[in-house]
């Protein structure tokens, strides 16, 4: 099992579908190179009523499938729920897009491998461009 090479920090991810109930979920995690024990250490220092615990086995599983197989210690330094929309679906997708940005992040994906990553950001991630309009009163259209 390898290791994570290099400390990734501010890794913030929220799942959030806009408009619609669905599964909500909000994370920051500061990512580590692996204790001498190796595999995924994980550790929470957000207070039970911002985090409630209920919510971290789905958020390890989901931070083992997107670090597939990467090893690192993780600890959460802030997240929020939803008394409604929060669930343990979306505490797993969380912690994949976290995974995976961790990967990104320590150079072990492909900065391409960014555009699938819906809801996570990270230092250093380039955020797609806005399409930038035109100044009002102009027109593309020929004369």
């Amino acid at each position: 099992m390898t290791g994570l090479p290099v400390p990734v920090p501010d890794v913030r991810v929220r799942v959030q579908y806009v408009g619609a109930c669905g599964p909500y979920a909000h994370i920051v995690a500061q990512f580590e190179p692996p204790g001498p024990d190796g595999g995924l250490e994980l550790l929470s220092a957000v207070p039970e009523a911002r985090l409630p615990a209920e919510y971290l086995p789905a958020l390890r599983e989901g931070l083992l499938e997107g670090l597939g197989g990467v090893a690192c210690a993780v600890l959460i330094t802030d997240g929020t729920f939803h008394e409604v929309d929060s669930s343990e679906f979306g505490y797993k997708i969380a912690g994949k897009q976290a995974g995976r940005a961790a990967l990104i992040g320590a150079g072990l994906l492909p900065p391409a491998e960014a555009g699938a990553l819906r809801w996570a950001t990270w230092p250093g991630r380039l955020l797609p461009r806005a399409r930038r309009l035109p100044p009002s009163g102009y027109s593309r259209r020929p004369g």
